[in-house]
């Protein structure tokens, strides 16, 4: 129990007295702790629920066409070996090798592939392992390739955050627009592309959360429906990508950046210790 409200103390600022009633009241379920704390006004997101206590890089790499590019994260123990030079250098070259060669699908099917060296990639992680004596997990990674459209990339200073997006039908703008998107998707840490793309059981979720919130402020049942209507639609603006505000002029919407039949077709973001 006190593991468990250390945890939700840190991921919903929450006080001590009120993460342990609900956790007493969800019977120790802590994702429904977070919703029950939402629900009674004590947090107002549950954004940092999903943050685990690890540490690591992130790195990314596109090809000079910008036809195909990667990210990748690989996690350790402590930031001391995060900083180390040879892991930098690892990982650096890993997102490298997922890029020109890479299977992104799944950090699994990526361990098992053929690193060029007469080692797989899990070889080459094992030995890295052996050589900075801390436990190293190629987590996750993600490569895009391209035909038609244009793939970029960025890397936030703190090397804890990496975008990768892919756009078509903005012609000679694609890289200003890329970089534009990749910022901002690092900032906003947008879940979503469209609308279509929120997951009908978390949008169950966010309503049922919403709802319950309104009732127990004692809002008339009569109107609770428009009260959460309209934080739903805050929900999207948060959460879906194109109809965020964008970050470097808050007048205007994402969508409102694609020109002349330009869209994005994907993206990923990777932050280290946020799943």
């Amino acid at each position: 129990m006190m593991e468990s409200i250390k945890r939700l103390r840190e991921t919903t600022g929450a006080g001590m007295m009120d993460v342990k009633k609900a956790l007493q009241d969800a019977s120790g379920d802590e994702e429904q702790a977070v919703a029950l704390l939402r629900e009674r006004g004590i947090v107002k997101a549950a954004t940092k629920a999903s943050r685990e206590a690890s540490d690591g890089l992130v790195r990314a790499f596109v090809t000079p066409d910008h036809k195909a590019g990667a990210i990748v994260e690989v996690n350790s123990e402590t930031d001391f070996v995060a900083r180390n030079e040879e892991f930098r250098t690892l990982v650096a070259d890993l997102a490298r090798f997922v890029a020109e060669h890479g299977d992104g699908g799944s950090a699994e099917g990526l361990s098992a592939m053929p690193y060029g060296d007469g080692r797989t990639v899990d070889e080459v992680m094992k030995t890295a392992i052996a050589r900075v004596g801390e436990n190293l997990v190629l987590h996750r990674a993600a490569r895009f390739q391209t035909t038609d459209g244009f793939i970029g990339s960025y890397v936030h200073a703190n090397d804890k955050i990496a975008v990768l997006v892919e756009v078509e039908g903005a012609g000679e703008h694609a890289e200003t627009l890329a970089k534009d998107l990749t910022l901002h998707i690092a900032a906003e840490r947008p879940r979503f592309l469209t609308r279509d793309e929120v997951d009908a059981s978390a949008l169950e979720k966010e309503r049922e959360i919403l709802t319950n919130a309104a009732l127990n402020e004692g809002k008339p049942a009569g109107i609770v429906e428009k009260i959460v209507q309209g934080q739903l639609s805050k929900f999207y603006e948060s959460n879906v990508l194109l109809e965020q505000k964008f970050v470097k002029d808050n007048s205007v919407n994402v969508k409102s950046l694609l020109l002349g039949g330009a869209r994005i077709v994907r993206f990923a973001r990777f932050e280290i210790g946020l799943r």
